[in-house]
């Protein structure tokens, strides 16, 4: 695979800047890194490490920050069926131990972050413009989500070696700051398409774009502009309306070529490069997840073709539920029963139902349901541990095989999305919908829809019918309607990021029923958060031990340290 040559190439390179961030001295080293002496040493192998420990790091953090929140609060994947460890609850009640895993991992990228850009920066023992303008890019990525998952984080401090307690800033003053930085990588690159010569040539090492300048110049631009349109209307965001009609008018991400997606080794350790495989088939049934009614129905209600690129059918067959011997869960049986049937009736399972009484004198109703039709069902988000043993695998839709695929199998895995044509489409789409740009949003709509089916390998004429005969597929109503078709495609098109979906929910409001949270607890968990939509994550515990008084500060400018406290870009 391309990305396990490209990592064993890093020889030397990786094992200085892997004793760097080590050494007690990182300070001192991070600024002169004079271990580099030979003219082999190129700021290209640095890349690849730049890139897989920002959107793959290892399984650690990949289970914890991604798959246990990001993914579930975008309403997307599930836990909480009969044989898991959890219910569905999880992460909406806070537990520190998961989110210092999250925190972590993001203030952590600082480190490698920073010595990539000291290494690549004027002055520096690897300078090279082009590098540092792909640098500035991968930082403005970082900080679309670290912002956007914890609020304000330090930036203006964060990436200088002599502050070891920075300042936490503002989304408002970060979002700027970032926008400028791409502006900035933007002008450097100007209209060069490599990084330069010999070694300093970046082709294999960029799993983005193959070491393409104008790709990674566009991938700026279409990150500037999905950063303006959630600033704007915010408190503070005046930059806004003129940064998305900048970008507007230069070069966007928009074609099946512009896409970057990050190519998943199928060989190399877990902990270098984690997949969702890792995690489904390294713990047994009790660590798998479902995927979510609200995706579930989307798709199908729909006739969408990538129903069956992200989800399986249902196992069905026989299936019996039993009335619990003592607790809450007794007088609820017949609620439970019927909620989880009632999700097979939505979307049309056909099944047979025969109520008893076991030699214990436990009701139980038994259902069968033939497995000769594949049949979808999402499972409902949020479910609580009274109704988990009720939420029997069989009847709820796993992940497609592309998703969950074993690593060192020889399958193949579904990329990390990075940035799509999709997003780059739908971000046009909706500033012409909301008056802040001109343009053609119906063609730009559905480009995007087009876009978003091609990298899940939809033909070409399953899209056009789609395009051609769903209502979603038009933007024929009001502002509000038109702008809540284009969230729900954005949404959808996230499908496996989950931070940039739960994002999309905050920011738009949409899909409304994720957004507007749960309040029947004799099905759905309340969490520490009463019933409603996680805003953020909390701080972790790091950030109180070695930056306590500038992390109080944040709090006490941005709100409580909890999840329901929403965010800027939100408000």
């Amino acid at each position: 695979m391309k990305m396990k040559k490209e990592i064993m190439k890093m020889g030397m390179a990786l094992a200085v800047l892997l004793f760097a961030i080590s050494c007690s001295d990182f300070d001192e080293i991070n600024v002169k890194p004079n271990a580099f002496t030979s003219d082999e040493v190129s700021a290209k192998y640095f890349v690849t490490e730049t890139q897989i420990q920002l959107y793959a790091p290892n399984r650690y953090p990949y289970w914890r920050a991604q798959l246990i929140h990001w993914d579930r609060f975008a309403g997307q994947f599930c836990f909480g069926f009969n044989g898991s460890w959890w219910n569905d609850g999880l992460s909406y009640t806070y537990d520190s131990a998961y989110t210092d895993a999250a925190y972590d991992y993001l203030s952590g990228y600082t480190s490698s972050l920073s010595a990539f850009l000291n290494f690549v920066k004027e002055g520096g023992e690897l300078e090279n413009q082009n590098y540092y303008a792909i640098g500035l890019i991968m930082k403005g990525l970082y900080y679309q989500t670290y912002t956007d998952v914890f609020g304000m984080v330090p930036y203006s401090e964060a990436l200088n070696p002599d502050i070891i307690t920075p300042v936490y800033d503002s989304q408002a003053v970060i979002y700027e700051g970032v926008i400028n930085e791409l502006n900035q990588a933007m002008e450097i690159i100007g209209s060069s398409t490599v990084t330069g010569e010999g070694v300093e040539l970046l082709s294999n090492n960029d799993l983005f774009f193959g070491g393409d300048l104008q790709q990674w110049k566009k991938l700026a631009n279409t990150l500037k502009l999905r950063m303006a349109l959630r600033a704007q209307g915010a408190p503070g965001a005046d930059f806004a309306n003129a940064a998305i009609t900048e970008a507007m008018a230069a070069d966007l991400l928009v074609l099946e070529t512009d896409n970057a997606l990050m190519e998943k080794d199928t060989e190399i350790s877990q902990w270098s490069n984690a997949a969702y495989g890792d995690v489904w088939y390294n713990f047994g049934v009790g660590s798998n997840w479902t995927v979510g009614k609200t995706l579930i129905d989307y798709l199908q209600n729909n006739n969408d073709p990538r129903l069956p690129m992200y989800a399986q059918p249902i196992d069905g067959g026989e299936v019996v539920f039993t009335e619990p011997v003592e607790g809450p869960g007794v007088g609820l049986f017949a609620k439970h029963v019927d909620f989880i049937l009632a999700q097979l009736d939505n979307v049309g399972v056909s099944y047979t139902r025969v109520d008893g009484t076991n030699v214990d004198g436990q009701a139980t109703v038994t259902i069968n349901v033939a497995t000769d039709t594949p049949y979808y069902v999402g499972q409902p988000t949020r479910l609580n541990s009274l109704i988990q043993t009720h939420v029997k695998e069989a009847l709820f839709s796993r992940p497609a095989q592309l998703i969950i695929n074993a690593k060192n199998q020889g399958n193949d895995i579904f990329p990390e999305i990075v940035f799509t044509a999709a997003e780059g489409n739908f971000l046009q789409a909706e500033a012409i919908v909301k008056g802040l740009a001109t343009g053609d949003a119906q063609t730009l709509y559905q480009n995007g829809i087009r876009q978003a089916m091609k990298i899940w390998g939809v033909d070409d004429a399953s899209i056009e019918t789609f395009l051609a005969t769903e209502s979603i597929a038009l933007l024929n109503g009001s502002a509000e309607e038109n702008l809540e078709k284009i969230s729900v495609q954005r949404w959808i098109a996230a499908y496996t990021d989950g931070s940039e979906a739960w994002s999309i929910v905050r920011d738009s409001g949409y899909p409304s029923e994720l957004s507007a949270g749960v309040s029947d607890y004799d099905l759905y968990s309340a969490g520490t958060l009463n019933g409603a939509y996680p805003q953020r994550m909390r701080y972790g515990t790091g950030a109180y031990n070695t930056n306590g008084p500038n992390t109080e500060a944040a709090n006490a400018a941005q709100g409580p340290d909890l999840q329901g406290t929403t965010l800027w870009f939100a408000q």
